[in-house]
């Protein structure tokens, strides 16, 4: 019997009693898995286990994690997306080495006026490694209604919430409704707040989930929370090194062209 298999409440409530009696007598639960976070192995019978709902608009897809990493939950995902999520969890998708880089799975923007290209990086603030994401457009941002030839970019993630960053050694402050979609250890989406209070959509997602290092996987495990940087276009640049993206993110604020937000994983508690 897994003893150690967590079914929450929430999860309880869409899989059903019957299921999720199933699944903690040891009738449907695996003898191990690969952790839908870490992507490391697991055993329910020797250690705390979670399990992870993923639901989509038509689709849903139960996980097994870590306790340790990620807690029993549901997580909603846009169906699109959770089709990526299924390939990550069950092994069938290509799992590419290198974090991502940026403009490698760009996204197109409401009004195609250009796409996002993001990059994955650790920063160490006070003396601790975070992990991040750093946002850049492959071109000038309009405002929707408009054609430019001013970039909006940054005033349109300022109302939305970013913060301008002046000191790049300070933790952004946290953003309510946005989160990270992060499922197989890899990298799915950023997710905003739905209109008119509905489910959160994609602000950019990946064309294909994205590998981030070890490191990277390791820190957002301990924190629980991604920060993103977002800077216009031509202000940071593909770094082969995140010493260089660093730098490239100092500058970036010393010019007044760096916003940024914190935000949680899909599905943890305060998304």
């Amino acid at each position: 019997m897994p003893r150690m298999l967590d079914v929450s409440l929430e999860v309880r409530a869409e899989i059903g009693d019957e299921e999720a009696d199933r699944l903690l007598t040891g009738d449907d639960a695996p003898s191990s898995y690969d952790c839908t976070s870490c992507r490391t192995p697991g055993d329910p019978e020797t250690e705390p286990t979670s399990t992870v709902l993923f639901v989509g608009d038509d689709t849903a897809v139960l996980a097994f994690a870590h306790t340790r990493c990620i807690p029993s939950q549901v997580v909603n995902v846009p169906e699109e997306q959770l089709q990526g999520a299924v390939r990550s969890i069950t092994g069938d998708g290509p799992t590419p080495d290198a974090a991502p880089a940026a403009g490698e799975v760009p996204q197109s923007l409401p009004g195609g006026q250009a796409v996002l290209g993001i990059t994955s990086g650790l920063v160490l603030i006070g003396g601790e490694l975070h992990p991040a994401l750093v946002v850049e457009p492959t071109a000038p941002i309009a405002r929707p209604g408009t054609t430019g030839p001013g970039d909006d970019f940054l005033p349109l993630l300022i109302e939305q919430g970013f913060i301008p960053v002046t000191d790049t050694t300070e933790l952004p402050s946290p953003l309510s409704g946005w989160s990270v979609l992060l499922a197989g250890g890899q990298l799915h989406a950023v997710l905003q707040p739905g209109p008119e209070g509905g489910p959160q959509v994609a602000w950019w997602q990946a064309h294909q989930a994205l590998s981030v290092t070890d490191g990277w996987r390791a820190a957002v495990n301990k924190t629980q929370r991604v920060l993103i940087y977002a800077a216009p276009v031509g202000s940071i640049g593909q770094q082969p090194r995140e010493d260089l993206l660093r730098d490239a993110l100092d500058k970036a604020a010393i010019n007044g062209k760096l916003v940024a937000a914190s935000m949680p994983l899909a599905g943890t508690p305060g998304a």
